[in-house]
């Protein structure tokens, strides 16, 4: 994990449920494929360092296929294509920022180096199999991570894209300030409600201008960044 992301997140870390999850975790990885590999768990904390934050990407669970998950978010590394999710994100991309070039592959490392933190609820899932480590301890870890970005010590305000009913009570639960930080919220980018209302959410050029106004011109994003 990364070292800020540590110091925010320790208490957690010794807390019993946290012990419990990893005694969970041991077992999983003895029986079962566990995506992501170790190594990748915590990739969001070293990605994109705590006091870096400028918008959150809400997530839930990691991709369930081979060579997929890699701790971001809806990211996937080449070769793998990506993912119906990914694809809407990137058309939604494309209807708001005119300089964004749909890419071929479905890595969102350079995002994530800019301050877009793509974070799931839960951090590792059993290989085909969806929601398998839910409610073991991890909601209760990544809650704790959203709240250290929304309270910063006198740091800017943040912009939490809430995509889907579970990430909005996610972020209900957490307690957002919204004074302080802007939550948009829309249905998720999946095949299934993609339709419903992400597709024409405008959420890219809404954190941007946000972003903008409150802090001055190229203080938002830069998500032209991704390119094959």
């Amino acid at each position: 994990m990364g070292s800020g992301w540590y110091d925010a997140l320790k208490n957690e870390t010794a807390q019993p449920y946290f012990a419990k999850l990893k005694e969970f975790l041991v077992a999983e990885h003895k029986a079962h494929t566990v995506y992501p590999a170790l190594a990748d768990v915590y990739s969001w904390s070293r990605l994109t360092p705590l006091d870096s934050v400028k918008v959150v990407v809400l997530g839930q669970d990691p991709y369930h296929d081979v060579n997929q998950a890699h701790g971001l978010a809806f990211s996937v590394l080449a070769p793998t294509k990506p993912p119906p999710s990914l694809k809407n994100i990137y058309k939604q991309l494309k209807s708001d920022i005119p300089a964004f070039h749909i890419p071929t592959t479905g890595d969102l490392t350079p995002l994530a180096a800019r301050g877009v933190l793509f974070l799931n609820t839960c951090l590792t899932v059993r290989a085909h199999t969806a929601h398998s480590h839910k409610k073991h301890g991890w909601e209760r870890l990544t809650a704790a991570a959203l709240c250290a970005v929304a309270q910063r010590a006198g740091a800017r305000g943040v912009v939490f894209l809430a995509w889907g009913l579970p990430a909005q009570k996610t972020c209900a639960a957490v307690g957002i300030d919204e004074t302080k930080h802007l939550v948009l919220r829309s249905a998720h980018p999946s095949p299934l409600s993609a339709h419903r209302g992400f597709l024409g959410n405008e959420h890219f050029k809404k954190a941007n201008a946000w972003l903008e106004e409150k802090y001055g011109p190229g203080e938002g994003i830069d998500w032209a960044a991704l390119r094959d």
